[in-house]
């Protein structure tokens, strides 16, 4: 059963190297750990985040499906993403700039398409 769960570790580690290093820098599982801590003060804890944005995103799809009305892909995809920062304003800290500047810039991203600048 040691082996089996060393194993498991050993796998975990090197697909986290494989996968995560290039896009965080981060060498070792245990160094997401700070990260998430870090997040969860500044965004709350994810389960009231993640219930906040699936809420929202739940909306916006039947009220699309009422419509029967279907957006670009760019547009849902903002759409998505602006629920997501305000699941996290609504569930951490409001006052965090950054929150308020992402949610303009998805909304920039399919302004510029629709006038022509493909980002």
């Amino acid at each position: 059963m040691k082996f089996c769960i060393e194993q498991t570790h050993t796998t975990f580690v090197n697909i986290f190297k494989l996968y995560m290093e290039p896009f965080t820098g981060l060498t070792r599982p245990e160094d997401l750990v700070g990260v998430l801590t870090e997040r969860g003060s500044r965004y709350g804890a994810f389960m009231g985040h993640a219930g906040v944005t699936c809420k929202l995103k739940d909306v916006i799809r039947a009220e699309l499906n009422h419509r029967s009305k279907q957006l670009e892909v760019d547009q849902l995809e903002a759409l998505d993403m602006i629920c997501h920062k305000i699941g996290r304003i609504i569930n951490g800290d409001a006052d965090y700039d950054d929150s308020w500047r992402d949610i303009a810039g998805y909304s920039m991203l399919v302004c510029d398409r629709l006038n022509g600048i493909v980002r």
